[in-house]
């Protein structure tokens, strides 16, 4: 029994483990060879990972970064002739498409030089280099090395010659190139921390992030328990262990393997999700039409299977098989039974499994991981419970017509959620069919007919009579009564903060009258609108007719426009990468945006700009970026916004809160999600401190 909890565990906790590593797979290697005093080989050699490979330093122009080296010029040597690389392997990529020399699993590289120095030295210097698998290529990496090399006695003093550039001596094509990796390595430990400090910002908010949402799949394992097709289930799946009196301690290590099948079952689930679609489909997931019309289609057509419409349903023989193995006992039959749970229950669980692992989708690698993780731990709970405590179902409420209009009420939440993909879409390709007092108005109405349906004013074709309201139903009517008039302000243009991830942003409203108040109070206060109206941009910003920052700010759409402005204003600048499909970046805008002191901070310190991640608009070819990162040409302002996030931060996650000098140099540590408004605020007052003691200086 040991050696199965063990392996249970190993197949919970060695996914989390593997999905979560940094990839490094190339290490380097430095030697020298000196067998005579004038003369030594510096030997720098590449170990690759099983299936990665890094290339060659002869690649035609348009392909990936070729490997190339610096060696600090000093006086004590001479290079002699350019660096002699192993043979090959030359083919066709595809990824690149064309013909590319590379190495797989190892990879020598080898400069000799004429040691001039009677005295011992050291040659100090740095490589670039590329490296990539079948499915994906790393940005490009630089390594420092040195070697230290023996004197020559017989060598006189050398005297001081005119500065040469070895590198170009070698490779005379290459001298820009050359200049271009000396810059990057003298400004490469500012580089490494920038990126420390953005990936820690982003980390921080992935933490959170991951937390919440099992959180939110634990409560969903908890709400599947209370369906039609489980809540029964339970007294009659415990039994199943109960019928070995002889032995109560094998009946319970059963009922321990039973509910640990079920956290694996379900976990394999999600691991099957993130390994076939994984990071690399995220943004597909996330931000493009079809995948979000698709879930939006499935989330309706769950609704109608919660309310009764039809019964979604595994094919008999699938559970028929499921449940002979199950008859069989043992530990074996205990994984089985489990497993015919799961299929019998799929009808109610299938619909709430859907919507977790469509979340998780367009989340990080361990989304539908941690999802799964929840809703299986919740789901189980019971189950081993009563297994360990029989007495207990005595104290179960019987099942009824209750269990059905838990059903409902769920089909009522699938058809609202249902909305925000389709709101994705409608945002991020600005059809505006779904603007937000749109999508308000079909939020009141459900939540209007569920709480009717609460009280029996509405009934479905399952539904059993309900000869009197009960106190539960009651005060849950009052809840949804009370949600509904909560939202009602909003169609007018009341923020809303509660639910500011769940709705589109206030940007989308036709008629904002909180923005019209603002607007009217700002006018007044600048004497009819005088020069603060206008002073706070310098030109009219690219993409303005269609994007907008909330709370009446003005700013920028566009990077280098947001830059030169800053530069002529003699302002830092407020960088915000953020999305439309971005649920943590609308709750930051509702809840720390909003503040005052925030806003009059933004409104007045900086040039705002922000960054849309995810936005499909076309721009003209002129305009298209080749990334310096996957090498692929970027076509549209949200995928030229997100490679630069990558290239310059290394971050991909939103929001992401990036604050800088006139010269586009970070200014304090970037800041992620975090709904801590003073921290916000501490975090724009240090970077106008330092910005203000830059200019002093």
């Amino acid at each position: 029994m040991k050696k199965v909890l063990i392996g249970l565990m190993a197949l919970v906790v060695f996914p989390l483990l593997s999905f979560s590593q940094i990839l490094d797979p190339v290490k380097w290697t430095f030697r020298t060879e000196q067998s005579k005093p004038d003369e030594a080989t510096l030997v720098l050699t590449a170990h690759a990972d099983k299936n990665w490979h890094l290339y060659s330093q002869d690649i035609p122009e348009g392909g990936p970064i070729p490997t190339t080296f610096v060696f600090t010029k000093n006086q004590n040597y001479k290079l002699e002739g350019k660096v002699q690389e192993g043979k090959p392997i030359e083919e066709n990529d595809p990824m690149f498409k064309m013909v590319l020399k590379y190495f797989a699993d190892k990879a020598v590289f080898k400069q000799k030089i004429k040691v001039l120095s009677p005295g011992d030295f050291v040659i100090k210097g740095s490589l670039n280099f590329m490296c990539c698998d079948d499915k994906q290529c790393l940005p490009p990496g630089d390594v420092d090395f040195e070697f230290h090399i023996r004197g020559n006695p017989d060598a006189t003093k050398v005297a001081a010659k005119p500065a040469i550039d070895t590198l170009a001596a070698t490779h005379p094509d290459t001298m820009k190139k050359a200049a271009a990796l000396t810059a990057r390595a003298d400004s490469a430990a500012k580089k490494k921390e920038q990126t420390r400090l953005g990936e820690t910002a982003a980390d921080q908010a992935a933490n959170q992030s991951l937390l919440w949402f099992f959180f939110i799949s634990f409560l969903a394992g908890l709400l599947a328990i209370i369906t039609p097709c489980v809540f029964p289930m339970i007294p009659m799946t415990v039994t199943f262990f109960m019928h070995d009196t002889t032995s109560r301690r094998k009946a319970r290590l059963e009922a321990i393997v039973y509910g640990l099948s079920i956290i694996v079952i379900y976990m394999v689930l999600g691991i099957v999700v993130a390994v076939t679609l994984g990071a690399n489909f995220n943004n597909f997931i996330s931000t493009h039409w079809l995948p979000n019309v698709f879930f939006f289609i499935i989330f309706m057509v769950f609704a109608a299977s919660f309310l009764g419409m039809f019964e979604i349903t595994l094919p008999s023989w699938i559970v028929n098989k499921a449940d002979k193995q199950a008859d069989k006992g043992g530990y074996g039959g205990a994984f089985f039974m489990a497993f015919t749970l799961v299929l019998v229950s799929f009808s109610c669980t299938g619909p709430i499994v859907g919507a977790i692992l469509v979340k998780s989708a367009g989340g990080a690698l361990l989304m539908p991981i941690i999802g799964m993780l929840g809703f299986s731990l919740a789901f189980a709970l019971p189950f081993g419970l009563f297994a360990f405590f029989p007495s207990w179902l005595h104290g179960l409420p019987k099942s009824g017509g209750w269990l059905n209009s838990v059903k409902v009420v769920l089909g009522f939440l699938e058809l609202a959620l249902g909305l925000k993909f389709l709101s994705i879409a409608d945002q991020t390709y600005h059809w505006h069919i779904l603007d937000r007092e749109v999508y308000l108005a079909f939020w009141i109405v459900i939540f209007f007919l569920m709480g009717l349906y609460l009280l029996g004013k509405l009934k479905f074709n399952h539904d059993s009579d309900l000869p009197y309201i009960s106190v539960p139903r009651i005060i849950l009517s009052i809840i949804v009564f009370s949600f509904v008039v909560y939202m009602i302000p909003g169609m007018w243009g009341a923020p809303l903060k509660a639910l500011s991830g769940y709705l589109p942003p206030a940007t989308y409203q036709d008629f904002d009258l909180n923005a019209i108040v603002q607007k009217e109070v700002r006018t007044i206060n600048t004497g009819g609108g005088g020069p603060q109206s206008a002073s706070a941009l310098c030109d009219k910003p690219k993409y303005g007719d269609f994007l907008k920052l909330p709370h009446g700010l003005e700013g920028y759409f566009d990077y280098r426009q947001a830059l030169a402005c800053a530069k002529k204003q003699n302002k830092p600048v407020f960088i915000d990468f953020t999305g439309h499909g971005c649920v943590n970046c609308r709750e930051m805008e509702a809840n720390v945006w909003s503040d005052p002191q925030v806003l009059k901070r933004l409104r007045e310190n900086f040039i705002v700009s922000a960054l849309y991640v995810d936005d499909k608009t076309d721009l003209p070819e002129n305009e298209w970026i080749t990334s310096k990162y996957d090498r692929k040409v970027k076509k549209t302002i949200g995928k030229i916004f997100a490679d630069l996030q990558i290239t310059r931060f290394n971050v991909n996650s939103q929001p992401y809160y990036v604050l800088l000098d006139t010269s586009g140099n970070l200014l304090t540590s970037p800041r992620a999600y975090n709904l801590d408004v003073d921290a916000f605020v501490k975090f724009l007052d240090t970077a106008v401190e330092k910005f203000n003691k830059q200019q002093h200086k």
